[in-house]
């Protein structure tokens, strides 16, 4: 029974929840249950088989984590290094994809697109080398410069919205206390979110986050607890 009422409470909450909040609200001793229990369920808010992404997309990165001395941008240190990419819906943000990379190589860069984005897509990038063989995949490329806008944010303004909104999220649900062996499993959790967010049935949710859970497999707390990175998921 405490799985379900657990379920029911984090696809309740439209910002979220943290362990803390968890372990208050249902009233259990353990604060190490309440976050096995959000980590299990992160992991089950991503489908393997999900559709890509289509039409145009939008693509850049991003850095999260606290601040580091020494430079900043791509050149970040101390940081983890995020990719997404966000859907175009009319004038505003449809669907959202997002993962965590090691680096801004094409080697990276191209594999978060085909994972992401369908092909034939229309993927909009700034000038970052590692896009550069979009066009050889099968994408329709677009390279946006600075001179296609007044401000930085008007380069990629879905991305743009969608990273102040995750890092909002990260400050404000979760205080920034966000490991960066868990980076992944939080990426998650907010694109199921995002990609929920105009859902007016809290039941809706509470059934996709509950069949998917089935899906996944066991995710033991001494496995947990390793700090061990995943491999990214599928889309």
């Amino acid at each position: 029974m405490g799985w379900f009422r657990a379920i029911w409470w984090i696809c309740s909450q439209k910002e979220g929840v943290s362990a803390l909040g968890l372990q208050r609200v249902l009233g259990w001793g353990s604060y190490q249950t309440a976050w096995a229990c959000l980590h299990k369920l992160r992991r089950a808010m991503v489908r393997p088989d999900r559709d890509r992404l289509g039409g145009r997309v939008e693509v850049d990165e991003t850095y999260s984590g606290a601040p580091h001395p020494g430079p900043r941008g791509r050149g970040a240190l101390g940081k983890v290094l995020i990719v997404v990419a966000a859907q175009a819906k009319g004038q505003g943000v449809g669907r959202i994809r997002m993962s965590r990379i090691p680096d801004v190589s094409g080697r990276s860069l191209t594999m978060f697109v085909q994972r992401a984005v369908e092909p034939k897509s229309v993927v909009r990038t700034d000038e970052l080398d590692g896009y550069g063989g979009l066009t050889d995949l099968g994408y329709r490329h677009v390279v946006v410069t600075q001179k296609d806008a007044t401000r930085e944010s008007q380069l990629l303004p879905r991305v743009h919205l969608v990273v102040s909104l995750l890092k909002r999220w990260m400050m404000g649900t979760h205080h920034g206390a966000i490991s960066g062996a868990h980076v992944d499993y939080y990426l998650d959790e907010f694109t199921f979110r995002f990609n929920r967010r105009t859902s007016a049935s809290r039941g809706k949710l509470f059934y996709r986050l509950l069949q998917n859970a089935v899906l996944v497999g066991p995710a033991p707390y001494a496995r947990l607890v390793r700090h061990v990175r995943r491999k990214p998921t599928t889309g």
